[in-house]
């Protein structure tokens, strides 16, 4: 054999030593010095299939690999939201992402998502303990009799009364995952009512500016309508944005934007300080 071709062999064999290596001690996976991000999306309990999800799971790989600042691992299977994921016969699962080895979640799970009381425990523990959270849209609708995942997540689903055109106020040009946006600024989406919230646990980065629009008996707000806001819970970063409905919106440069830096502050690659406050004045 030729020395250049035995060479050749030899790093391909070498290559995969490493890839078998590193999937014994868990399935790391990845680039060496990479963050890892587990996009988790069940929504097989929806009562309306969002469209959008599948693209927005590639939206949100796609922007790791251009930044070069995480790896994405996609799932739509709720098992493996567990220290020790199980199969579907109940043995241990083997390899593969799970709550021992990702270092935040992208959540755009739908309704009633099917974990039990240990994986609630573990998920919370996740946060809890210094891990990152970032929840797009559908996610405000999931485990809504969960007590502990509003004070997760900040907020619960209370319909879409606004759906369409809009006006957004940036109230925190200050924070990564909002200082793109201007004062002020038109935008069409399908736009999330938030209840249960308190403006002293969450603090508001954008919200839907309700002072041209007509009183209606599903606008429950008074006025105040927050659509994206950060939160810590435990040592967790917590990050919940209402965008985006439609497939074309993940699209936008500017809800990219948003979202790369909410996943980057999740994960502790910057810093921002959290300043809970309340509605700001239109400007």
């Amino acid at each position: 054999m030729r020395r250049t071709s035995l060479v050749l062999v030899l790093l391909v064999l070498a290559g995969s030593f490493a890839v078998l290596a590193d999937q014994g001690r868990g399935g790391r996976g990845g680039a060496p010095g990479r963050k890892r991000v587990l996009a988790w999306a069940d929504t097989r309990n929806g009562q309306a299939q969002h469209e959008s999800v599948g693209h927005a799971l590639a939206v949100i790989d796609l922007l790791g690999r251009q930044s070069g600042l995480w790896d994405t691992f996609i799932r739509t299977d709720s098992n493996i939201i567990s220290k020790t994921p199980k199969k579907t016969d109940g043995s241990n699962a083997s390899g593969g992402p799970n709550l021992n080895n990702v270092d935040a979640i992208f959540f755009m799970g739908h309704r009633g998502v099917p974990i039990d009381a240990a994986q609630k425990e573990e998920l919370l523990s996740f946060v809890r303990e210094g891990k990152g959270f970032v929840a797009a849209h559908i996610a405000l609708t999931a485990f809504d009799s969960w007590p502990e995942f509003l004070e997760l997540i900040g907020a619960r689903f209370d319909g879409h009364p606004i759906n369409g055109p809009g006006i957004v106020i940036n109230e925190r040009p200050d924070f990564p995952a909002s200082k793109h946006f201007p004062a002020s600024f038109p935008f069409t989406d399908e736009f999330y009512q938030p209840k249960e919230h308190s403006r002293e646990k969450i603090d508001v980065m954008l919200r839907l500016d309700l002072s041209k629009v007509p009183a209606s008996p599903s606008l429950h707000l008074n006025g105040d309508y927050p659509i994206a806001w950060a939160k810590m819970y435990g040592k967790g970063r917590v990050f919940y944005g209402s965008f985006a409905h439609s497939s074309d919106t993940w699209d936008n440069k500017d809800i990219q934007q948003m979202y790369l830096e909410a996943i980057k502050w999740s994960l502790g690659l910057s810093e921002a300080e959290l300043k809970p406050h309340p509605m700001t004045a239109v400007r």
